[in-house]
């Protein structure tokens, strides 16, 4: 949906476009951001804001994310809420899109962020039903296009693509090398953060809790952490198949005991493969900023924010782990402890970026835990 400004007003093209996904299904609208073909596993969001810091999520690499939100947009771009440095999406679907972005902050429109990432989306679908219906039928594999026309030729492309179990993703969004993030060099923490995708507004808020943090690449080798010697060990967020990231398991699996840990997303799904356990692919994840969780510890309800596909069994966990957390919508594990070892991670996002801030309080756990 490129728009153009002509006499003080906007005017939409109504370039047709299509998404059809891996069972067949079709849904049409119109071209949002750029012109083309894309494709990724769609998967759907409930929050009613944070799309901007949706799309720029790591953990949404080689997705394409469907807001339920009627409309998206009205509060334009603001590049200090991003959460990496570009749209990490494959693709954007939503019903509408607000022209006139109403904030101070913005710098952009969110169909001009689209059209700079080079992200393929469409606007003008029944975002509701199509929710339902991945709701029903699954999360799947979809594709997007304003220039193909035949179905046939769009299922034929779409076949190759593969699906999401077994496909490892942290590849595409971790970081090449090591490096220092540390707004005040006074701080007390040396952390060594393993980067599976993190997010921005993790390493900000780490270092607002004193901590001194080093990120380090996700194929990073246990010798090269415990050389390094931090007070603690962080374990991001991330896309793809835990289970596929075999170098990330053993790195964990070693580091287990040598000081505190905390994970958080792909982080405590890949913490919980190293302490034994397996995890399984959710039918169609948890993906918004209000789904509710339970510390079984006090017994008070947490609203969270949640983005992930996979989860970690409950009949495969060690005796000596405990489940710290359950998720009040279906019952799966949403955090894990072990005083003993050290460790603890939630399958949820504490750092809210968007969302509640009501878990906030596990980067005090982690603060105590090197303090002990």
């Amino acid at each position: 949906m490129n728009s153009s400004e002509k006499n003080g007003a906007f005017f939409l093209s109504k370039t047709p476009a299509k998404i059809l996904l891996d069972d067949g299904k079709v849904f049409k609208g119109f071209s949002l951001g750029a012109k083309g073909t894309t494709t990724g596993e769609l998967c759907f969001n409930t929050s009613m804001v944070g799309y901007q810091e949706i799309l720029t999520d790591p953990s949404y690499n080689s997705q394409i994310v469907l807001m339920t939100y009627p409309q998206i947009g009205n509060y334009g771009i603001c590049s200090k809420d991003a959460e990496s440095h570009k749209i990490q999406a494959s693709g954007f679907v939503i019903k509408d899109l607000a022209l006139y972005p109403s904030n101070f902050q913005s710098e952009q429109t969110l169909n001009d962020f689209l059209l700079e990432n080079q992200i393929v989306g469409i606007y003008g679908i029944d975002t509701r039903a199509l929710t339902k219906h991945l709701r029903e039928n699954g999360s799947m594999n979809a594709i997007i296009s304003s220039e193909i026309e035949d179905d046939q030729q769009l299922q034929k492309k779409l076949n190759s693509i593969p699906s999401m179990e077994g496909l490892n993703l942290v590849k595409n969004v971790t970081c090449k090398e090591p490096y220092k993030y540390d707004l005040n060099s006074t701080n007390k923490y040396k952390v060594a953060a393993i980067d599976y995708g993190i997010k921005n507004n993790i390493l900000r808020l780490l270092n607002r809790y004193n901590c001194n943090v080093t990120v380090f690449p996700a194929n990073v080798t246990s010798q090269e952490i415990e050389k390094f010697k931090p007070d603690g060990i962080f374990l991001s967020n991330g896309p793809g198949d835990p289970a596929a990231i075999d170098y990330a398991i053993k790195c964990i699996k070693n580091l287990i005991g040598s000081c505190p840990i905390f994970g958080i997303c792909l982080g405590h799904q890949l913490l919980s493969l190293a302490l034994g356990a397996k995890t399984f692919k959710l039918k169609y994840g948890h993906r918004g900023a209000n789904h509710p969780v339970q510390n079984l510890k006090n017994h008070k309800i947490e609203i969270t924010s949640q983005n992930h596909g996979f989860a970690v069994s409950k009949n495969d966990l060690p005796n000596d782990i405990e489940v710290t957390h359950v998720n009040l919508n279906d019952d799966t594990i949403a955090g894990i402890s072990s005083k003993k070892k050290k460790l603890f991670s939630v399958q949820y996002h504490p750092e809210s970026s968007p969302g509640p801030h009501d878990s906030e309080y596990l980067f005090q756990s982690f603060i105590k835990l090197m303090n002990e």
